[in-house]
């Protein structure tokens, strides 16, 4: 099975914010999905391991801010490198604004934001997929979405070439962390954003 046919998939890039009290989080996801029209619900999915998925089982609401083609690494770097388990990711981080449901959004490098309120969880393995039902939505700006293929192609910095080592080199595709090894284990997740060893690619 060639598992780049997935690459092809259209996927959008997000970020999931949720709260407990005084602690915001959020973390980037590339899978949000319209699935009723009337009421209006989505469906997203989101890494178990990811302490946003853990504000959100414990709340059952969230907000999805749209990442725009406006955006640049930075933004990535603030929400999809760390976790808000070790870290305040809002505490240098200026650009938003509080929601109506008293979760922070990104009100800069984003064209939308949605507010859902859970209605149902799947589990679907690494992920929990939420069902939510969308009680707020506004649209911020007319730039367009950025695709993760835009992503890849426009605002991921490319990998710098390694030096030579003697060790098998692995690399994933989603933020460019290098495992060295002869063999990359089934069940490795990327320690930098939580993504599984079917997104690594030997080097």
């Amino acid at each position: 099975m060639n598992t780049n046919a997935l690459n092809n998939i259209c996927y959008g890039l997000f970020v999931l914010t949720a709260a407990d009290g005084t602690k915001q989080n959020g973390c980037i996801i590339n899978t949000v999905t319209q699935v009723t029209s009337a009421p209006v619900k989505i469906a997203i999915t989101v890494n178990k391991s990811n302490y946003t998925t853990d504000l959100i089982l414990k709340t059952g609401v969230f907000n999805v801010s749209v990442i725009d083609e406006s955006a640049d690494f930075s933004l990535f770097k603030s929400f999809g490198f760390s976790s808000g388990r070790d870290t305040d990711k809002f505490s240098d981080f200026k650009d938003f604004k509080v929601a109506e449901n008293g979760i922070n959004y990104i009100c800069k490098n984003t064209n939308a934001y949605l507010s859902a309120k859970v209605v149902d969880k799947i589990d679907v393995g690494t992920h929990y997929m939420f069902i939510a039902e969308v009680t707020d939505a506004q649209v911020l700006s007319d730039v367009p979405s950025a695709s993760y293929s835009y992503y890849h192609n426009n605002i991921k910095p490319k990998p710098k070439q390694p030096e030579q080592s003697e060790k098998t080199r692995w690399v994933c595709v989603i933020c460019g962390y290098v495992y060295e090894g002869d063999e990359l284990p089934d069940d490795y997740i990327c320690p930098i954003c939580k993504h599984p060893a079917s997104d690594f690619r030997k080097m």
